[in-house]
């Protein structure tokens, strides 16, 4: 016996982490112990006296690295969802030595060599599918790594590799400190505009950072996002909107601009070794895309539309400013709270009237059942379970059958200690390649503003019903190795499970069943589901302008090739004049908090995937439409197929065998209704 969990059989049903038994110091010892392992594991594989095999190289590599697996689906899911002083001092201690680790094994040589002499003869091996795509992209991710290359180049990939580790986790923890750090402490007097939902959210948010009494607004997006949409105190609106986009670029030792100079300055070169003329050139290989060009393309042809669509929605504020007296020009901090006065008159729909009807726990129980309809899944609470914090619940997840898929953890709730935004992640993984089904533990995290009744947003709910979207990726995976469960998919596709998820929360079928009154429990009414939907394209100019402008921003900061930014703030300005942003819309998200970007690798040179992936939901779910049946069997059963899926084959395969054909772009432009802006 130990007094280290990691190094115990876990006996939790579904082998959940046994988190009321985990402390922050069973991390190092764990994550050393789990490394030293996984290199000894590699070594015998590389050493081994047998010719290579797929058996013996290929599958064995899948199964090297159990430990350190299970330690890191602890050690990240709670640095980023629950973390404290103790875990922060680890992760920027352990993240340069796990990517040293993983660079080990990347570029060793007597492992490549064996996985090259497989490669080259993979044709006589009589694999499967499956087996030969993992074979092929295993070989490909060697070559990516610098295998390939000569002594010199490969210490110095290490070398940038664990610097770019320590950046990446840096970058994220200052975002952290300043979303933690700020806080808008208001009175009574303050709360003209605001919404009872909204008054109540954010009292609790004061009780909870010692403000008992009066009211606070924090940086998570469902605080200030709603703020700046009924407040009618304009310099109030223009001091949240400000600390929101400057969170991670204040003075000081939290200032992010430094490390973006660096993190850029080191892709590039990462690039340039690998043989790539920039890092999005690098990148973009190995996505749908393919190319910068592509991106470029698919970018533009929503710009230019999108901007127009943009100025008269402008037009709109601006003159509905006048009417109330604000003659100054629309400001960043001014779109939304002109919008829903705009919205309101245009659509009689009030986000005040329309948040009641949207109960966090009928939102959850929607795309449960949508689940359940589209894919035979069923989700039943176990309360018996331990957790990692109290707003956390866990849901047995079956099949039709009663058969266990894995289990489902949801939590919702903003809070300090957890990064912003929403974000679906694994504990464990789907996989069968010893025989016996290993079930996956999912996760979705969502940034709620916690109240004793959660009203969301419609955009709150779309978001729930995304993450939950990739959720199901993972829950549905059934595929036989590890590196290709579930959301393993590459980065332009991966958005699509999700995306295409969100279009049953518009459908009246759902609506008209969940979207309930908080306190009489009345169905919706048919007008206000109607204005609703007819609302869907309102402001879309704008949503498309401040989403577009960011992946513009981060092909910029990615297609140089010698990238030597003297000025993070000035660089911005720069890309964002030459592209014509308009004066009255910010950035989604501006550099020094883009942790899409800068917090890790996972999104740069592919923030554009949202886009990329909504042209293949917009299209996808127009299938539904054209069947007139938004359940219909034999198209859900394909797109199952999707889901369950994970990297076995080419994602333009799994699309056409499920649509019948390519995408086109021209549902995505009538979805957010640009069409006739692109005319």
């Amino acid at each position: 016996m130990t007094d280290n969990p990691f190094f115990e059989t876990w006996t939790t049903p579904y082998g959940l982490p046994p988190f009321d038994h985990i402390r922050p110091e069973h991390f190092t010892p764990a994550f050393e112990r789990g490394m030293e392992e996984q290199i000894e594991e590699i070594e015998a594989i590389a050493a081994s006296s047998e010719d290579p095999s797929f058996a013996n190289t290929i599958e064995a590599m899948e199964r090297s690295g159990r430990l350190l697996d299970r330690v890191s689906g602890v050690f990240f899911n709670l640095t980023s969802s629950n973390t404290n002083d103790a875990l922060d001092e680890i992760e920027r201690e352990m993240a340069p030595r796990l990517a040293q680790h993983y660079m080990r094994i990347a570029l060793h040589p007597g492992l490549f060599a064996r996985v090259a002499a497989l490669h080259e003869r993979r044709d006589s091996l009589n694999l499967d599918e499956d087996q030969m795509r993992l074979l092929e992209r295993r070989h490909l991710g060697f070559i990516r790594s610098g295998a390939a290359l000569s002594a010199e180049a490969k210490q110095r990939l290490s070398q940038i590799s664990e610097r770019l580790a320590s950046l990446h986790t840096l970058f994220g923890q200052n975002v952290l400190h300043d979303e933690k750090d700020w806080q808008l402490v208001l009175d009574e007097a303050d709360l003209d505009g605001l919404p009872a939902s909204l008054r109540a959210a954010a009292a609790q948010a004061a009780k909870e950072r010692g403000h008992e009494g009066h009211y606070v607004i924090t940086l998570a997006r469902s605080s200030v996002e709603p703020f700046l949409t009924f407040s009618a105190r304009r310099d109030l609106r223009q001091a949240a909107y400000e600390a929101w986009t400057r969170r991670g670029g204040l003075p000081g030792t939290h200032d992010n601009s430094p490390l973006i100079r660096e993190i850029v300055a080191l892709r590039a070169e990462q690039a340039r070794l690998l043989g790539y003329e920039n890092y999005a050139a690098y990148r973009l290989a190995d996505c749908m895309a393919k190319d910068v060009a592509s991106v470029e393309g698919l970018l533009n042809q929503v710009w230019e539309p999108a901007k127009r669509k943009a100025a008269q929605e402008c037009e709109a504020l601006q003159a509905q400013a006048r009417q109330e007296g604000m003659n100054e020009p629309i400001a960043a901090w001014d779109w939304r709270y002109y919008a829903e006065k705009v919205r309101k008159a245009k659509y009689d729909l009030d986000e005040a009237e329309v948040k009641p009807y949207f109960v966090l726990e009928n939102m959850i129980r929607a795309a449960f059942d949508t689940a359940t309809r589209l894919f035979g899944v069923t989700f039943t609470e176990r309360t018996d379970l331990p957790v990692y914090h109290p707003d956390v619940r866990v849901y047995e997840v079956k099949d039709e059958a009663g058969k266990a898929v894995g289990l489902f953890l949801q939590d919702n709730f903003a809070r300090s200690g957890k990064r912003s935004g929403a974000w679906m992640s694994s504990y464990r993984d789907q996989e069968n390649m010893d025989g016996a089904e290993v079930l996956p533990i999912i996760v979705n995290n969502n940034n709620m503003a916690k109240a004793e009744t959660t009203l969301l947003s419609f955009d709150d709910a779309r978001t729930l019903f995304h993450e939950f979207g990739h959720g199901l990726h993972g829950l549905l995976s059934k595929v036989r190795y590890p590196s290709q469960s579930g959301t393993s998919v590459r980065r332009d596709f991966v958005e699509f499970p999700s995306q295409v998820y969100e279009h049953w929360l518009s459908t009246p079928e759902i609506l008209r069943k969940y979207a309930l009154h908080e306190t009489t429990g009345e169905p919706i009414p048919e007008a206000l589901l109607q204005r609703i939907l007819d609302a869907s394209t309102f402001n879309q100019g704008f949503a498309t302008v401040e989403y577009t402008a960011s992946a513009l921003l981060d092909l910029a900061y990615h297609t140089q090739a010698e990238p030597d930014i003297a000025d993070i703030e000035e660089f911005e300005r720069g890309v964002l004049e030459k592209i014509g942003m308009p004066q009255a819309i910010g950035l989604r998200h501006r550099s020094v908090h883009f942790q899409h970007l800068f917090a890790g690798s996972g999104y740069a040179a592919g923030y554009y995937a949202y886009l990329w992936a909504e042209v293949l939901d917009a299209d996808g779910f127009a299938a539904f439409e054209e069947a007139k049946d938004v359940f219909d069997p034999a198209l859900a059963a394909r797109l199952k197929d999707i889901y369950s899926a994970g990297d076995t084959r080419d994602p333009m395969e799994l699309y056409v065998a499920f649509r019948g054909r390519e995408p086109g772009v021209a549902a995505l432009l009538e979805k957010r209704g640009l069409a006739e802006a692109a005319e």
